[in-house]
């Protein structure tokens, strides 16, 4: 929770959403997340996860309830205010969104467009001093050797590395990653995860990160916070996570949560 006389990173009062046609995604949902905490966003698919991430960053408005994001609430702005605020905020896809024809090195710098004036952004022809931070981005994720190569000739977690260097261009003081290592085979994910923890770690971002593997969980997340049918129904640490939990959660036919612990 938030430090005493300051403000959370995020905080989320009320939220629902239905989508068209009456579906409820969303229902009541009020949590906050520190600065600097690292939460763990739980739930079967169709629990609402992604719908949360997405409504935390304005993708898609709520039909219920109010977010407030470093003490600004995001769900009461619009234009240049509302795209001021979000470039405090980077989103890591688990389908990564690179353009695959384009370079590695061009990839990363598209993290930096709202931060440069529209002509450069449009050419992708940033200054130097952009491409000096973009390769250092890229170094971080161990990547710096590939940054001539295109996007699709990488690997699937190389893919995703490079969706961490981008996020690193905006230079964002939120991270809000959507099931971003589960299109990857088991042996790949630590190696993401491990970057996204980092920034978490040495740069100090707040993450919140919707994941399926309870191995991932318990290793990388300060905080869990549990959906079902679109409502939280369990909010605590790593360490009180117990098989009971696990089966309130994902139901009472759904495999252990030890050893690969995949909980889809």
């Amino acid at each position: 929770m938030s430090t005493a006389g300051s403000h959370p990173a995020v905080r989320i009062e009320d939220l629902g959403m239905v989508y068209p046609g009456g579906i409820r995604a969303l229902e009541g949902v009020s949590l906050e997340v520190a600065e600097g905490e690292f939460l763990a966003v739980l739930g079967l698919s169709g629990s609402g996860k992604s719908t949360l991430l997405r409504c935390v960053n304005r993708l898609i408005d709520p039909t219920e309830g109010k977010v407030w994001i470093f003490g600004e609430e995001i769900t009461a702005l619009s234009g240049g205010e509302l795209r001021r605020l979000r470039r405090r905020v980077a989103m890591i896809f688990q389908q990564f969104n690179l353009v695959r024809r384009h370079t590695v090195l061009a990839n990363v710098l598209s993290g930096a467009l709202g931060r440069s004036s529209l002509l450069p952004s449009l050419v992708l022809s940033f200054p130097q001093g952009e491409r000096e931070r973009a390769m250092q981005s890229l170094e971080r994720v161990g990547l710096g050797d590939r940054s001539g190569s295109r996007a699709d000739a990488l690997s699937g977690g190389q893919q995703q590395r490079v969706a961490v260097a981008r996020a690193l261009m905006q230079d964002p003081r939120l991270i809000l990653a959507d099931e971003p290592v589960a299109s990857l085979d088991p042996a790949l994910r630590h190696s993401v995860m491990r970057h996204i923890e980092a920034l978490n770690r040495d740069e100090g971002l707040t993450v919140i990160c919707s994941l399926h593997d309870i191995d991932l969980v318990e290793r990388y997340a300060t905080r869990l916070v549990a959906l079902r049918d679109g409502r939280v129904v369990w909010e605590g640490l790593p360490a009180d996570f117990d098989q009971k939990t696990f089966r309130d959660i994902y139901g009472e036919d759904a495999a252990p949560a030890s050893n690969s612990g995949y909980a889809s």
